[in-house]
């Protein structure tokens, strides 16, 4: 579907928003490489797509995809015509993946990652999995590995995908403010300080 449009057909605020993104590729935190990849082409009409990620000592420790979702028709579970779609995942220690309280940590990360960077948002619902994986045979060298992995999704509170009436005009930095709040929410899942006050970050996996 995507992919099979102008750019030129796109509606104005799907348009505004990826220029904008994409002007702010380069303006994350410095710790998380964010570059632009192919969307998917049968979620909505358009669709945007960046990838994020963080290395540690040339391992990948944490990385993770945002969508821009955006359908004139609109949906009801979205609550309007526009909807982003994040996967975030990183490797933890085995100790804390055995907490029970991890899974509320990581949605509480995503939520506060959103707010300091005021990405109004609103129908948001998500799953967090928490996995422990143990190698045998010729893995058996590469050893036990834990994970954790958020897979989410949200409306932005944009009055032009709301439907909504008498409120501000959207501006551009609106979409900004999202991509920034996905790069901050894959710093806490590795244990950095947050770029803003509000997120409480997890502690570093330890070293070897």
């Amino acid at each position: 579907m995507g992919a099979s449009l102008s750019p030129d057909e796109a509606p104005p605020v799907f348009a505004a928003a990826t220029q904008a993104l994409r002007d702010a590729l380069g303006r994350v935190r410095s710790e998380v490489a964010v570059h632009e990849l192919q969307a998917p082409t049968r979620l909505a009409p358009y669709a945007f797509a960046v990838a994020g990620g963080l290395s540690r000592d040339g391992d990948e420790v944490a990385s993770g995809r945002l969508i821009l979702l955006v359908d004139p028709a609109g949906h009801s579970a979205w609550e309007g015509t526009a909807r982003f779609v994040c996967y975030a995942r990183a490797a933890i220690d085995p100790e804390i993946a055995t907490d029970p309280f991890l899974p509320e940590v990581v949605w509480s990360w995503l939520r506060e990652a959103l707010d300091t960077n005021q990405a109004a948002y609103r129908a948001m619902g998500g799953t967090v999995t928490v996995t422990n994986s143990r190698r045998f045979g010729v893995l058996a060298a590469d050893g036990d590995s834990s994970d954790m992995e958020l897979r989410c999704s949200w409306s932005p509170d944009w009055a032009e995908t709301s439907g909504g009436t008498g409120r501000r005009a959207w501006r551009p930095v609106e979409a900004v403010a999202q991509l920034h709040a996905f790069a901050d929410l894959l710093a806490a899942m590795v244990g950095l300080p947050p770029r803003v006050c509000g997120v409480v970050p997890l502690p570093s996996r330890r070293e070897p």
